[in-house]
């Protein structure tokens, strides 16, 4: 599954990167979620590099970006 077909509903963001994660391969399609999760709630290089490329997706018109209080989605654009 591409990520387009990952990302077709709005998506929190951690759960975008990891799918961004499975679309590079640094995930395997085995790889679970709660298994990774520390990835994505700590500061680290990896985390912070999936969340920056989501980031990098919206500003270039791929993802649709939203924000809202204490929440932060994604989801592939539709134009």
């Amino acid at each position: 599954m591409d990520l387009s077909e990952r990302l077709v509903d709005w998506t929190d963001w951690d759960g975008a990167a990891f799918a961004v994660g499975r679309s590079l391969g640094i995930f395997g399609e085995s790889e679970t979620f709660t298994r990774v999760k520390g990835v994505f709630w700590t500061d680290n290089p990896l985390g912070n590099a999936l969340h920056e490329v989501l980031l990098q997706l919206a500003a270039a018109g791929v993802l649709e970006r939203r924000e809202e209080p204490d929440d932060e989605q994604f989801r592939w654009s539709k134009r």
